[in-house]
């Protein structure tokens, strides 16, 4: 069965070589066939649409104005079409990402780095938030995938983990004898602590550590990024919680000390996370094998 659109496809073509035997080779199509799918248009829209001559085929007044919206319809299909190769293939799109600051700053770059040199042509749009609030724009569909802490306990987003983290405890010179050797929770809890705010997923994480202990934490300052924590402990306001592997810069050049612990605060996980009920753009896709490929 001829559909309604094939039937345009022959009225556009027809129009433009004002022939039915020159749009049939260009078609691939038999003349009377052409004809058949003119005629059966004309019975459907009941007006005719060319005039015919022995010279070949006209459009009435009618057929002119139907053809300059057939055709513009036509030119936007061949248009989606073209879009469709190009998001395929990665040539043209956009790639949005939800990540927060400390994650971008320390983690992301190197592979947004990468994306671009093979994907120049994909634009990025960086939503910025806490692990929570990335998760609820996730849920909008404002953004495609995020890269935040882990764990999540939430069944409807895919969770893909990407490189392990370690929390740790750092300060300045004040308490560099806190580095002499490993000493216990019981006895970190009672310095000046300085933690991320509750909200915060690593916050979270630390703290149910140590309750899990049987001990209770009241710090002495609470603050809404990891740079500030380096900052506070470094300047001796007490003794900051940190991702190791974030604080390298400050450890390596002096500026603050690790404090050792007698038991170690367990790993956890940085990594991508995405909707289960929603397919990824190709994009996201490459953008997630870049990240997995490099671990």
């Amino acid at each position: 069965m001829v559909s309604k659109l094939d039937l345009y496809k022959v009225f556009c073509k027809v129009a433009l070589c004002k022939s039915f035997s020159k749009a049939a080779k260009d078609l691939y199509m038999t003349q009377p066939a052409v004809s058949q799918s003119i005629m059966q248009l004309e019975r459907e829209l009941d007006i005719r649409l060319f005039n015919r001559t022995p010279r070949g085929v006209s459009l009435t007044n009618e057929g002119s104005l139907l053809f300059e919206y057939v055709s513009s319809a036509m030119n936007l299909i061949d248009v989606g079409e073209e879009k469709m190769f190009e998001f395929k293939h990665l040539t043209a799109g956009e790639l949005k990402i939800g990540v927060g600051d400390t994650i971008s700053r320390y983690y992301l770059l190197p592979y947004l780095e990468a994306f671009h040199m093979k994907y120049p042509n994909i634009k990025f749009k960086i939503e910025n938030g806490t692990t929570l609030e990335l998760c609820s724009i996730l849920k909008s569909g404002k953004i495609d995938i995020a890269i935040c802490n882990f764990p999540l306990d939430d069944p409807t987003l895919e969770q893909i983990p990407c490189i392990d983290i370690h929390d740790v405890f750092v300060c300045g010179e004040k308490y560099k004898n806190l580095v002499a050797h490993p000493i216990s929770l019981e006895e970190v809890v009672t310095f000046p602590l300085i933690l991320l705010e509750p909200s915060s997923i690593s916050r979270k994480y630390v703290e149910d550590y140590i309750l899990s202990k049987g001990l209770k934490i009241a710090p002495e300052f609470e603050l809404g990024s990891h740079d500030l924590l380096l900052e506070f402990a470094r300047i001796n306001l007490g003794i900051a919680c940190v991702t190791k592997e974030f604080s390298k810069e400050y450890i390596n050049k002096g500026l603050l000390f690790e404090v050792p612990l007698v038991e170690k605060i367990p790993k956890r996980n940085i990594g991508v996370c995405f909707l289960k009920s929603v397919s990824l753009s190709q994009a996201s896709k490459k953008f997630v094998e870049i990240i997995e490929n490099r671990h």
